[in-house]
């Protein structure tokens, strides 16, 4: 699965259960950013053992993408038997402070930032 614009790439792959996100994500509000949440929830409905978030490349993410992704992480929450985890990185400023956050939502996620 992948959803492929001018201005970012998100791709699944199956056999790590591992959603990468690549560019920038400056959609306006939930219409817009339904098609991402459809992919995760497709992600999230085959119930892997652990899902992985990687926004090592995601140079920039939006209030309402920090919003899809919380809610994303709160379901997940919610279904129990699925692990978390989030990658991302240390020389994007945004996630340094933003990716902690999601740690409150899911004590058990997995953050590494590198």
């Amino acid at each position: 699965m992948e959803i492929k614009t001018e201005d970012y790439r998100i791709c699944y792959d199956p056999s790590t259960a591992t959603v990468s996100f690549v560019g920038s994500l400056r959609l306006s509000g939930p219409a817009e950013y339904a098609p991402i949440v459809q992919l995760l929830s497709k992600v999230a409905s085959v119930e892997p053992a652990k899902i992985t978030l990687n926004l090592q490349q995601l140079e920039f993410l939006n209030s309402s993408g920090i919003n899809m992704l919380s809610k994303f992480i709160i379901e997940v929450r919610k279904q129990a038997r699925v692990q978390m985890a989030v990658q991302g990185s240390q020389r994007i400023a945004w996630q340094g402070k933003s990716l902690k956050n999601f740690q409150r939502l899911m004590p058990g996620l997995q953050l590494q930032l590198v």
